[in-house]
């Protein structure tokens, strides 16, 4: 048997040492969420600081607050220039302090969470990554971790591979492995978790979630995404039986459901007996659980992500939130105000794969109002992107009710969101729907 501990120690760097292997000019690819590596990132921004590193290219999926404080520090941004997929406070932050400045601070990319492994397979040619993992074992193996998405993928097609080993991370099982021959340089660096604060659930996110776990029968197999609303919905599922997981994100209230008892995952074709996932933030229980538990794998985004597969699972429930919706039932959950503020992610891979599924259901979610109630989200007409397009759109829930618009015409479909719709913004909606000749 090979001597993988030499080969480990010949290829152990400092933080410095390592982020010498980037050069001026690469596309780098950093992990997202708890894959974003903080010691490496702090040696490249010292590098950046020192003038020593410019014309960087970081190509990433939500960030973490590691990198807000190294490789996307405003005034880095220039000689850093962020290729963003999906928006989160961060980056907004620096859009408002850009337009301030009169400066463009994000590259904001376009592309579904399932087609970023292809995005780095066959469009971006990459130099570098860098990201966590647990730990290397007997056989020469780290694991992604809480973190498979599209690093694993950006992992093999790089020039450069950098990793740093964090032994808090938990080991995690399914197609999460990258062997030691695969890494040009590792780093150890040992810092806690970062875990993910809890939000008291808004009256209406209370509604919204009473109403969607009445629509998840025992047997359904889940998807959810983050936030107060899915935890909300799976504090009412404790009583359900043999419910099975397979979601983009694993968040704390699933693996409540996985410790009460209440998922089994008996029920699945695609991945029978194993809760599956393709990045996991939470807090540190949750990361106890998915550290070598066989029960739970996770899976490259563009496996965990594809209708196909999602489809093959009975009773599937989808359940994802939008940001608006127009009257026709088209979804934007990508832009406020004309302003981009997350992405697309997965959700309509989801939608998809839960209509497709034998017993599916997808289900989206939304407040009735943002602005202390003086906008309504539900709109004559979407004011940025088409996220989900109302062919796809299935069950939408409100803190007023739910409606089915599968096989609605224009008009009941136009008459059964106006009726989710906050009671102050009905009137208004309906002289719009008249007005586009939706309703008579």
């Amino acid at each position: 048997m090979r001597d993988y501990a030499r080969a480990y120690q010949e290829k152990c760097k400092s933080a410095a040492e390592a982020a010498k292997l980037i050069s001026s000019g690469d596309h780098t690819a950093m992990g997202m969420a708890l894959g974003a590596p903080p010691a490496l990132l702090q040696a490249l921004s010292d590098r950046v600081d020192a003038v020593d590193l410019t014309d960087l290219h970081l190509w990433y999926f939500h960030s973490m607050p590691i990198a807000a404080e190294t490789l996307l520090r405003i005034e880095l941004l220039g000689r850093v220039i962020p290729h963003c997929m999906f928006m989160g406070p961060i980056e907004r932050d620096l859009i408002k302090q850009g337009e301030a400045e009169g400066r463009k601070l994000i590259d904001f990319v376009p592309v579904a969470f399932s087609d970023a492994p292809r995005l780095f397979e066959r469009h971006v040619p990459l130099d570098a990554v860098i990201t966590t993992v647990a730990p290397m074992d007997q056989h020469g193996y780290f694991s992604f971790a809480a973190n498979n998405d599209y690093i694993s993928t950006a992992a093999r097609c790089a020039k450069k591979t950098i990793v740093e080993v964090n032994p808090q991370l938990p080991r995690v099982f399914g197609d999460s492995m990258i062997h030691i021959s695969e890494v040009d340089a590792v780093v150890e660096h040992d810092t806690p978790l970062f875990e993910l604060p809890s939000r008291a659930p808004s009256p209406e996110e209370e509604a919204i979630g009473g109403i969607i776990a009445e629509m998840v029968p025992d047997g359904a197999c889940l998807q959810m995404g983050i936030g107060a609303l899915p935890e909300v919905v799976c504090g009412h599922l404790r009583e359900r039986h043999d419910l099975g997981i397979h979601t983009e994100l694993l968040s704390p209230g699933l693996v409540d459901l996985i410790e009460c008892g209440a998922v089994t995952n008996r029920r699945k074709i695609t991945f029978p007996g194993r809760t599956v996932f393709t990045f996991a933030l939470g807090h540190q229980r949750m990361y106890d659980l998915i550290d070598d538990n066989p029960s739970v794998n996770s899976h490259p985004v563009n496996i965990v992500n594809d209708p196909r597969h999602i489809a093959k699972n009975p009773g599937v429930v989808s359940i994802n939130a939008t940001l608006e919706i127009d009257l026709t039932g088209a979804c934007n959950s990508e832009t406020l105000g004309g302003k981009q503020y997350s992405g697309s992610g997965g959700q309509l891979d989801f939608v998809r794969g839960a209509r497709a599924s034998k017993r599916g259901r997808s289900i989206i979610a939304c407040r009735s109002t943002a602005k202390k109630g003086t906008v309504s989200r539900i709109v004559p007409d979407l004011t940025g992107p088409v996220t989900t397009p109302r062919n796809d759109v299935d069950t939408v829930v409100t803190e007023f009710g739910s409606a089915c618009l599968i096989g609605l015409g224009s008009e009941a479909r136009a008459k059964a969101l106006i009726a989710l719709a906050h009671p102050d913004h009905r009137s208004e909606l309906t002289e719009a729907a008249r007005q586009l000749a939706l309703i008579d």
